[in-house]
């Protein structure tokens, strides 16, 4: 028989002793329940509803054609060459992504209470799952994208080339996971405690997206202003998805080194501060 002193544990649950003390490897672990958060996520989106995933579609093909009629035709904004829906298409695809990653995660403390009172897991699986299963989101709503875009290149004799820059897809699309999920666990820990982060950030987002060459180019802004709005992350993100699969516009690659750091700065320091605050949240919330 073995003594108390000798007694092996499965699994230990103590205190952080540090903010920087992130135990991701806990969350490797855990993987099994951030799969079924994901499942949850997907599946509770169209449940109960007739048109199901189909839903995914609609808000980008409606969008885009608000943007068509609104910029395109009203404004007569520029689209550095390229037919005005695929333009359009490409952006709203990009911002929805990073948008609803950056609304849904900012919720995961005031949403997600009643879980975290109750049993332990890594508090860092909600919004990580979010991001997993909007990917998903993405997926649908990039087949749109490369259905449209397929039909310009075959049928069309629009100036539609793809660029070296296509290389860089899978990191445009962990860029804007990471961007969203950083971003939206900073103001996830801030509002435990300020709930008027909340209203601010769902009209930032807003003012943001017209801050980010969506609706209009970077080659649009005169060359004296172009670098405040290259001070966005998300506009080398949008402008180089564009220049790979539409050839539009140019690469930057200042702007893009600029964009991929603070990706990084801003997701280590939005769990840094996640991990303060998961300690006593329960406190607040």
């Amino acid at each position: 028989m073995m003594s108390a002193n000798e007694t092996h544990w499965n699994l230990e649950i103590k205190p952080k002793s540090g903010i920087l003390e992130l135990n991701l490897k806990e969350v490797w672990h855990y993987r099994d329940l951030l799969f079924l958060f994901v499942k949850r996520d997907f599946v509770a989106f169209y449940k109960q509803t007739i048109l199901g995933p189909i839903w995914f579609l609609v808000q980008p093909i409606l969008t885009t054609i608000m943007f068509l009629l609104v910029f395109g035709r009203i404004a007569q904004l520029p689209t550095d060459g390229v037919p005005a829906i695929l333009f359009y298409l490409a952006g709203v695809t990009c911002w929805s992504y990073f948008s609803e990653s950056l609304t849904k995660t900012s919720e995961t403390f005031t949403a997600n209470a009643s879980i975290f009172g109750k049993v332990y897991f890594p508090r860092l699986i909600i919004p990580l799952s979010i991001i997993v299963s909007n990917m998903i989101r993405l997926g649908i709503q990039l087949l749109l994208f490369f259905s449209v875009l397929a039909y310009y290149m075959l049928f069309t004799d629009s100036n539609i080339h793809f660029t070296w820059a296509v290389a860089l897809f899978p990191v445009l699309i962990i860029m804007m996971g990471l961007l969203g999920l950083g971003l939206g666990v900073i103001f996830s820990s801030l509002t435990t405690k300020y709930r008027d982060l909340r209203f601010l950030l769902s009209f930032g987002i807003q003012l943001l997206m017209y801050a980010t060459p969506v609706v209009y180019p970077l080659s649009l802004a005169s060359e004296k202003y172009r670098w405040i709005i290259a001070l966005n992350p998300f506009t080398a993100i949008i402008e180089t998805f564009r220049f790979a699969f539409l050839g539009a516009g140019s690469f930057n690659a200042t702007y893009f080194t600029y964009s991929f750091i603070s990706t990084f700065v801003i997701l280590i320091v939005g769990i840094i501060i996640f991990n303060k605050v998961e300690k006593s949240f329960m406190d607040t919330v």
